[in-house]
């Protein structure tokens, strides 16, 4: 069991504490493999995760024996129950509270869970309690950790961004632009930052710095990379050259919290479809520290179930998705359709909404980036249809159903697939029961003799039968 003074600091050079007082850790092969350890905190590390991130792709032949004498190292000056052995690797299980990453991700979540209640203030509050968790850089010594650093970094600057954009919202324009300048000259390729900081010139009533920050992105981007700024920096320009009124009222390019809750009742009753439930869980589950796949798509022949196992899940996992819940029925609409009603459900005023289409795909990516949305997109006809329609998010979820395969979406997105088979026979004859209630045993077996285990067919025939039972009770004579 690990001692409970224990504490890890990794949001900066890494220190770890007992009782307060720091244990000097030198060596940097030990130090490198405990920093993998705590960031993959009650999850098995690999011995050869270990060895790339201590030698970093030039292993020695005797890594596998040193990063064992490396981890006896470590019990000592931790404890004997710090680290455990469990196959493939080691495992470290330190409370949530020690940890200083684990703390900085939980602040951010509950900052996320505060502005879908629309408490700004609390928000902000929160974001800046997580941002001071930072000292400094992580892990600059240790190369095999770079990808890990990376992702930190990423989320410290979105944190950040969030919190800017709140500050923005509550009217705090003219203190942030410090914070605004700094954010840019440290990262000068991220446009949204500068929108940020153009929309904080523009409500401080420096209208003339915030075309400034405009053409100095432009050139920058230019003059680096040979690429004109992207659609919602450039939205915004034409909003502050035009003096439009919303830029008082919101941040651009994305509008003050909406949670839209568009899924359609579940078909009921619902029966079996367990495995695919669990399959649904495991590949669609929001987790920012393993990389899934954010599509997945439902393919099967027409009336098996799709749409309602797709609704069933949607509905279940209703909470894992604080930031709303959008569906659309591809057979019904176009793309550019669609995009103007989930832009208009997102919170985007009806005269902001772009005329042009790849605009509009821009501004639903940039506006549903941060968020923890699910889309369900039902009937697609190809990945055509689906592709303009995926959000910006890594932790937004996107199931969609057809009879098509969309082997081209699976190809290009890396979509997950899992293809709908029909109901098996206890769950088809579950379904029947519940469908057609107290008819003769006989006129069941029919009826699943007859549907093969499609729930469509299922239903079809249950409604027929209850039609001529009423039909037959109801007749005079």
């Amino acid at each position: 069991m690990m001692d409970e003074g224990l504490r890890f600091r990794l949001l900066g050079p890494m220190q770890v504490l007992r009782d307060g007082a720091e244990l000097h850790i030198y060596a940097s092969r030990e130090l490198a493999i405990l920093a993998s350890l705590v960031l993959n905190a009650g999850r098995v590390v690999s011995v050869d995760r270990l060895i790339e991130t201590v030698w970093a792709g030039s292993a020695p032949r005797s890594a596998r024996r040193q990063i064992a004498i490396c981890v006896s190292r470590l019990r000592r000056i931790l404890g004997a129950g710090a680290i455990e052995t469990s196959s493939p690797g080691y495992l470290i299980r330190p409370a949530p509270d020690s940890v200083d990453w684990l703390q900085f991700r939980a602040l951010v979540a509950r900052s996320r869970s505060e502005v879908a209640g629309k408490n700004r203030e609390e928000a902000v509050r929160l974001l800046r309690e997580a941002l001071a968790l930072w000292r400094g850089n992580p892990f600059e010594d240790i190369r095999g950790l770079r990808y890990d650093v990376a992702r930190m970094e990423e989320s410290r600057l979105e944190a950040a961004e969030a919190c800017l954009e709140l500050e923005i919202e509550l009217g705090q324009h003219h203190q942030v632009i410090p914070e605004l300048l700094a954010l840019v000259a440290e990262h000068p390729f991220r446009e949204r930052v500068r929108a940020l900081l153009m929309l904080a010139h523009y409500r401080a009533g420096r209208r003339a710095d915030a075309l400034r920050t405009y053409q100095e992105t432009r050139r920058y981007l230019r003059d680096q990379i040979g690429l004109e700024p992207g659609p919602a920096l450039r939205h915004l320009h034409e909003q502050i050259l035009r003096d439009e009124s919303s830029l008082m009222r919101q941040s651009v390019p994305r509008a003050a919290m909406v949670v839209p809750s568009q899924l359609p009742p579940r078909v009921v009753p619902f029966v079996g479809r367990g495995e695919e439930m669990a399959a649904l869980d495991a590949v669609l589950r929001p987790d920012p520290e393993v990389a899934l796949p954010g599509t997945t798509v439902l393919s099967g022949p027409v009336g098996v179930g799709k749409t309602a196992l797709a609704l069933q899940w949607a509905h279940d996992r209703a909470d894992w998705f604080p930031d709303g819940h959008l569906f659309a029925d591809l057979d019904e609409a176009e793309p550019a359709v669609v995009l103007d009603r989930f832009l208009r459900a997102l919170g985007v005023p009806r005269a902001d909404l772009p005329a042009d289409r790849a605009e509009k795909v821009a501004l639903f990516r940039s506006w549903t980036a941060r968020r923890r949305l699910v889309v369900v997109l039902d009937r697609a006809r190809d990945a055509a249809q689906v592709l303009p329609l995926l959000p910006g998010g890594a932790n937004c979820r996107v199931i969609v159903t057809s009879t098509n395969p969309l082997d081209e979406l699976v190809a290009r997105q890396g979509a997950h697939r899992e293809f709908v088979r029909p109901l098996a026979t206890e769950a088809a004859r579950e379904l029947a029961d519940l469908l057609v209630g107290a008819v003769e045993a006989q006129a069941v077996t029919d009826l699943l003799a007859h549907s093969f285990g499609n729930p469509l067919r299922l239903r079809m025939g249950a409604a027929r039968m209850r039609s001529r039972a009423r039909s037959v009770t109801t007749w005079p004579g």
